[in-house]
């Protein structure tokens, strides 16, 4: 059992679990992920680790609430377990000093996006992280990135915080700088994450995204997380999760993904309306 060890809610549907899990956090290298079963009958889900101590012997997950193996997994408290808890999976992040390395997060993405900046700034490189979100209510870890990044550009839809723009904005003003950045690394919802390859692809500047595919057993035995990259059918859980930008079929990712969405969304609004009638009982009692 891996004991949690705190809780944090983010923002409105993201929360940071602490978890006690010293076998992975010793192992762990930036970009590998684990797979979570809260108990025997639930659903298994990939989850980055989006920091971890190896003398304390613990990892972090971040998750948004998205089905309901997310939403009953926010349920949980320090002090709880979750039963399963296998990794670390996935191919680790190819940590180089390579002089300026652009770092670009989006959302929920940010916090996979949090240890391979870290890791780079450690090796040397200058990094500049940009992160957004829709709102500023909606933006995570700002102070945890502004305390590894030698420049921080933070972007919201709506101008509620930061730069009134999408992140493809800043990050299109750096390629055209003289140097340009050595690499871009990328993680966010498939649209962004396209978007941002094809911004860096006019200037030939090596770009890493990190692919979030349904997944089952995170071994390569399912082929539910495959993915088309360069022509040739990959697999996220053992090839990836990290793949060049410039070769990867999002529209072919993102078709794939869609198949769960309708789904995805009655488990959200069931579990929503479940809370609801919760938070009556006990107001009632």
């Amino acid at each position: 059992m891996n004991r949690i060890l705190g809780k944090e809610k983010l923002s409105a549907e993201v929360f940071r679990l602490r978890v006690e899990a010293p076998g992975i956090a010793r192992e762990r290298r930036p970009g590998q992920f684990v797979i979570v079963q809260q108990d025997e009958l639930s659903e298994r889900i990939p989850l980055t680790i989006a920091d971890a101590d190896a003398r304390a012997g613990w990892i972090v997950l971040v998750f948004q609430t998205v089905g309901r193996a997310t939403h009953r997994l926010a349920e949980l408290e320090a002090g709880q377990s979750i039963e399963n808890l296998v990794g670390p999976l996935g191919r680790p992040t190819e940590i180089h000093r390579l002089g300026h390395v652009v770092c670009v997060g989006g959302g929920i993405g940010v916090a996979p996006l949090y240890p391979i900046a870290q890791a780079m700034n450690h090796a040397g490189n200058t990094v500049t992280v940009i992160m957004g979100a829709r709102s500023a209510d909606l933006l995570i870890l700002q102070p945890e990135m502004d305390a590894i990044a030698n420049r921080l550009i933070v972007c919201t839809d709506d101008g509620s915080a930061g730069r009134k723009a999408l992140v493809t904005e800043p990050l299109a003003e750096l390629c055209a700088e003289t140097p340009p950045p050595a690499e871009v690394v990328a993680i966010g919802p498939p649209i962004m994450m396209k978007f941002c390859a094809e911004t860096t692809r006019p200037y030939g500047i090596h770009t890493v995204v990190s692919l979030n595919t349904i997944m089952v057993d995170g071994t390569g035995m399912c082929g539910g997380c495959r993915v088309t990259v360069g022509g040739q059918t990959r697999f996220v859980c053992v090839d990836g999760p990290e793949f060049d930008g410039h070769l990867v079929d999002f529209d072919n990712m993102m078709l794939r993904l869609g198949a769960y969405r309708p789904l995805e969304h009655a488990a959200h609004e069931a579990c929503h309306l479940d809370e609801q009638a919760r938070r009556l009982a006990r107001k009632k009692a």
